[in-house]
């Protein structure tokens, strides 16, 4: 049975290449690509969209991961 995990989005910031990455509340960080037609999130190329997301949830791969 697979644990998951929702925490909140608190920030953003770019890795070395550029791509942007979720900052989390629970000290995990987590990528998210606007690479279509894979991944379709527009919403992370511009300021307002990354300032729309945050506080939301989304599930943390690297929780179960610490249990």
């Amino acid at each position: 049975m697979e644990v998951t995990m929702e925490v909140k989005i608190i920030g953003f910031h770019q890795d070395e290449s550029g791509d942007w990455v979720a900052d989390l509340a629970c000290g995990h960080t987590q990528h998210v690509r606007h690479r279509p037609p894979w991944e379709m999130r527009l919403w992370v190329t511009t300021p307002a969209g990354r300032q729309e997301h945050i506080g939301r949830g989304v599930v943390c791969k690297k929780c179960p991961e610490d249990k």
